[in-house]
C-alpha cells in the first residue's frame, strides 16, 4: 500500500474510531442521565407496577348521652374467609381449570375459556366452604359472579364465605382450622346499638362503602384495594361522621406478576374515631318512648336555659341493631311500609291547632288590638259578615271571657274576634319574627324546609286566590295552611316561656363556653304584665282546663293543649297537641308532644291523648331532679 492510500486508510478509520467514540459517548451520557436524574421516575414506574396498597377501616368513635351512657358502640362480627392470594388455591384454580378443560374436551364439547376459569375457581372456593359447612352444619353455597368479581377488583382482600357467624361458630373454626389454611377467621366491626329502636331516629344508621382512601395515606400513586368501611346514613351517625370516622388504615405489599402478596413493605395502624357526646338524656328518652307506646306521633324535650335536646321521640321507629352490618330488603319495606323512616320531630309538617292561641296572643298584645281586660262573648259559635260560621270546640260557648281566661278555656270565638281586629299580617309577621317559617337549624340532617306561615301573598302566589277573613280566623287558632314541626313547636314554647326568642336547639351536649357563644336571644316585645297574662292562662289550663292530666304534685307547669285536624279524601284525622314548661317560676325543661290519630272522623284531644305522655317524661325529668319539686305555681289569677 502507498503512502497515499495508507494515509486515506487511515483517515477512514479514524473517522470510523470518532464516530465510534461519539455513539459509545452517547449512550454513556444517555445511562449516566437516567441513572442520575431519572432514578426516581424509573424507581417510581417499578414500585408502580409491583407494588400495592390495601386500606382498611377505622373503628367508628362511640356515642354516649349527656350523662356518659353508651347509645352507640362497636361490636365484633366473625366472618369465615378464604385468601384467594394463597399459592395453594391459587394452584388449586389452574388444577381445577385443567380438569373441567378436559372433561369438556373428552366430550368434544366446545367451552368459552373466561366462563370456565370463573366457575373453576367457584369450585375450588366451594371445596373449601363444603369443609366450613360440615364443622358447622351449614348449607352455603358459593355464588360464582361474586367470587369473580371479587378477584377481578379485590384479588389481595380475603374473600368472605360466610359473613355473619355466631360466636360459638367462630369458636368452633378457631379450633378446627389449621394455621396454614387458606380459610380462616375473620374479625371485623360492625355498629351495636344497645337501646334497639330507642332514638332510633335522632341516632340514625350507617351504611357499608368501599372506602375511599384518606389524602394523607403514603402510597396514592399505587394500585389501591379497599375494604368496606361504613358511613353515616341519618341522623347523628351522618351528622358527625367526619367525627365517628377515626383514620384509616393500610398495608404497601410487594406483588408477583399475577398480582398476589409477596412481602409486606409498610403498615399502619387505622385509629379509632372521636366520641361524641349528645344532650340527650336517655333516662327521659325511654320514658316519653314508653309513654308514646305505639301510638304514632312525636315528643320533643328541650333544656329550657340551653335549648339542648333533653328526649326526641318519632314514632313509629325501628330497631337500628336491623340495620347492621347491612339493612336487608325485608327490613328496609317493613320500615318504609309503617312510615318509620320518617323523623316526625323535625321532618312531620302539621297544623299546630290550638297552641298557635299563644302566637295570636303575643301578636295582638304587640299590636294593642287587645289588652288584658278586653272581653269577648262565646256562644259557641262565630257568624262571619258573609255567612260563614265557625265553631267553638264548647258547643255551648264560654260566655264572656278575658284574655289569659280565653287562653285557659282555648275558647276559639275568643280568638277569632282577637284576630279579626288584629288582622293577618300583624299575626303572620309575628310568626316569622318567632322563627316558626324557618328551619331552626339543629344539628341533624334531613331537617325539613317546607314548614308554612301563610301570609296574603303566599296565597296568591300558590293558589292564586284573595285572603278571607276565614283565613285569617283559621290561622288564629292554628287550623288552615300553617304547617309547622314539632320541634319548631318546642323551641316556640321555650321562647314563650322565656320570654325571649330562642331559635337553634342543639343535639350535641355543649360545654360551658359553647354555652356561653351562643347568639343572644332577641326580645319578644311584651311587657312583663303582659307575658304574665300568656303564662296565667297557661297555669290555668293545668289547674282548671284541658291541661289537667300534665299535674306533678309539687311542680308548677304552664301548658296549652290542642287539637287539630287534617283533611282526608273521606274525612278527617284529628291530631293531639300538648305544649308545657315547668318550673313557671325559672323554667327549665319545656316539651312538645303530638300524636296522630289513626281512625277517620273520631275525636282526638290533645288534654286526653297528648297530656298524658308529656306528664310521664316531665314526671322522670323531676324524679331526676327533687330540688325543684314542691314549688308553688306563681300566677296573678286563682
Amino acid at each position: 500500500m502507498n503512502p497515499e492510500e495508507k494515509m486515506k486508510y487511515q483517515g477512514r478509520l479514524l473517522l470510523f474510531y470518532l464516530l465510534l467514540f461519539l455513539m459509545i459517548g452517547t449512550l454513556l451520557v444517555g445511562v449516566g442521565y437516567r441513572q442520575l436524574f431519572e432514578t426516581d421516575e424509573f424507581s417510581t414506574k417499578v414500585k408502580v407496577q409491583n407494588h400495592r396498597r390495601i386500606v382498611t377501616p377505622a373503628p367508628r368513635g362511640h356515642i354516649y348521652d349527656r350523662e356518659g351512657r353508651l347509645l352507640v358502640g362497636n361490636k365484633s362480627k366473625f366472618s369465615a374467609v378464604v385468601f384467594l392470594s394463597d399459592a395453594g388455591v391459587r394452584a388449586a384454580f389452574r388444577n381445577e381449570y385443567r380438569t373441567l378443560v378436559r372433561d369438556y374436551r373428552e366430550r368434544n364439547e366446545k367451552y368459552n375459556t373466561g366462563p370456565l376459569q370463573k366457575q373453576a375457581r367457584a369450585n375450588v372456593v366451594q371445596t373449601y366452604l363444603d369443609n366450613v359447612n360440615r364443622m358447622l352444619g351449614r348449607e352455603e353455597v358459593v355464588n360464582v359472579e361474586k367470587v369473580s368479581a371479587h378477584l377481578n377488583y379485590n384479588p389481595l382482600l380475603p374473600f368472605p364465605i360466610i359473613e355473619d357467624l355466631s360466636r360459638e361458630e367462630f369458636a368452633v373454626l378457631l379450633e378446627s382450622l389449621p394455621i396454614e389454611s387458606p380459610v380462616q377467621v375473620y374479625v371485623s366491626n360492625q355498629r351495636y346499638y344497645p337501646y334497639e329502636a330507642t332514638a332510633s331516629h335522632t341516632i340514625g344508621y350507617v351504611s357499608s362503602t368501599f372506602l375511599t382512601p384518606d389524602t394523607d395515606l403514603p402510597g396514592d400513586e399505587l394500585t389501591t384495594f379497599a375494604e368496606k368501611g361504613t358511613f353515616g346514613r341519618s341522623g347523628v351517625e351522618r351528622q358527625y361522621d367526619d367525627v365517628l370516622q377515626g383514620e384509616m388504615g393500610m398495608e404497601i405489599w410487594v406483588v408477583d406478576p399475577h398480582g398476589f402478596q409477596v412481602e409486606s413493605l409498610e403498615r399502619r395502624y387505622p385509629k379509632k374515631g372521636s366520641d361524641v357526646h349528645l344532650a340527650l338524656d336517655i333516662d327521659l328518652q325511654v320514658a316519653a318512648e314508653n309513654a308514646l307506646g305505639e301510638q304514632t306521633g312525636a315528643v320533643v324535650m328541650l333544656d329550657a336555659q340551653t335549648l339542648e335536646v333533653l328526649a326526641m321521640v318519632s314514632k313509629p321507629d325501628y330497631d337500628l341493631n336491623d340495620t347492621a352490618p347491612f339493612i336487608s330488603k325485608a327490613t328496609y319495606q317493613a320500615i318504609e311500609e309503617s312510615g318509620g323512616w320518617q323523623n316526625r320531630a323535625t321532618q312531620g309538617l302539621y297544623p299546630p291547632g290550638s297552641p298557635f292561641k299563644l302566637l295570636t296572643s303575643i301578636a295582638a298584645l304587640k299590636a294593642s288590638t287587645v289588652e288584658a281586660n278586653t272581653t269577648y262573648f262565646c256562644s259557641g259559635r262565630f257568624r262571619h259578615n258573609s255567612g260563614l260560621i265557625q265553631h267553638c270546640w264548647n258547643q255551648a260557648g264560654h260566655q264572656e271571657s278575658i284574655l289569659w281566661e280565653a287562653i285557659r278555656d282555648s275558647c276559639n270565638v275568643y280568638f277569632f274576634e282577637t284576630s279579626l281586629v288584629t288582622g293577618v299580617d300583624i299575626i303572620s309577621r309575628e310568626a316569622i319574627y318567632m322563627g316558626l317559617d324557618d328551619p331552626t337549624g339543629i344539628d341533624l340532617p334531613h331537617e325539613t324546609g317546607r314548614m308554612i306561615i301563610p301570609t296574603r301573598e303566599w296565597k296568591k302566589r300558590r293558589f292564586d286566590q284573595s285572603w278571607f277573613p276565614g283565613d285569617t280566623t283559621n290561622l288564629s287558632i292554628g287550623q288552615g295552611y300553617t304547617r309547622v314541626t314539632p320541634l319548631q313547636m318546642a323551641v316556640f314554647t321555650t321562647s314563650v316561656a322565656r320570654n325571649e326568642i330562642v331559635t337553634k336547639p342543639s343535639i350535641l351536649k355543649l360545654t360551658p363556653q359553647q354555652i356561653e357563644e351562643r347568639p343572644p336571644p332577641k326580645p319578644i316585645g311584651l311587657s312583663k304584665e303582659q307575658h304574665q297574662i300568656l303564662i296565667d292562662g297557661m297555669i290555668g289550663s293545668v289547674q282548671m282546663g284541658s291541661s289537667r292530666r300534665i299535674k306533678i304534685p309539687g311542680v308548677s307547669i304552664g301548658a296549652k293543649t290542642g287539637t287539630a285536624e287534617v283533611a282526608k279524601d273521606d274525612g278527617k284525622i284529628e291530631l293531639a297537641w300538648i305544649v308545657a314548661f315547668a318550673p313557671v317560676e325559672n323554667p327549665k325543661v319545656a316539651i312538645c308532644v303530638i300524636i296522630e290519630g289513626q281512625v277517620l272522623n273520631q275525636s282526638f284531644f290533645g288534654g286526653a291523648h297528648a297530656a298524658p305522655v308529656a306528664r310521664a317524661t316531665l314526671a322522670e325529668y323531676f324524679r331526676k331532679r327533687p330540688e325543684l319539686v314542691e314549688q308553688a305555681p306563681v300566677a296573678s289569677v286563682e
